[in-house]
C-alpha cells in the first residue's frame, strides 16, 4: 500500500517537473536565452500566501538557520529539478526489488 503511495506521489512530482520544463523551454525559446525559473519565483507566481506560511512555520517551529541555509538553497534552484530529484527519491523509495529465488532453476 504503501509503495504505491509513493510511486503515485513520484509520478506527480514528475509531471510538475515535466510541466515546469516545458514552461522554463518555451521561455527560453522565446527569449533566446537560457531561461531557468527558480521554484522560489514559481511557487510565488501560484500561490504567495503559502509560501508565507510555509516559511513562517519554519522559522518558528524550527531554527531560521534551517531557512536561510538550507531550504533558501533549495527554493533558488531551477524547479524543474527540484522536483525531478523528488520524484526520483519518492520512486526509490517505492521501488519493488524484482526476486531472484529460482529464476535460473532447470526445468
Amino acid at each position: 500500500m504503501f509503495r504505491f503511495v509513493f510511486r503515485l506521489a513520484a509520478m506527480v512530482a514528475l509531471s510538475i517537473s515535466v510541466i515546469m520544463a516545458v514552461l522554463d523551454a518555451t521561455r527560453t525559446v522565446a527569449a533566446s536565452v537560457l531561461v531557468l525559473t527558480p521554484l522560489n519565483s514559481s511557487w510565488l507566481a501560484v500561490s504567495p500566501d503559502t509560501r508565507a506560511a510555509f516559511e513562517t512555520f519554519i522559522r518558528t517551529k524550527t531554527s531560521p538557520l534551517l531557512w536561510d541555509g538550507a531550504i533558501a538553497w533549495v527554493l533558488n534552484q531551477p524547479g524543474f529539478a527540484v522536483f525531478a530529484v523528488l520524484a526520483f527519491l519518492l520512486y526509490a523509495i517505492g521501488y519493488r526489488r524484482q526476486r531472484r529465488a529460482g529464476q535460473f532453476v532447470a526445468n
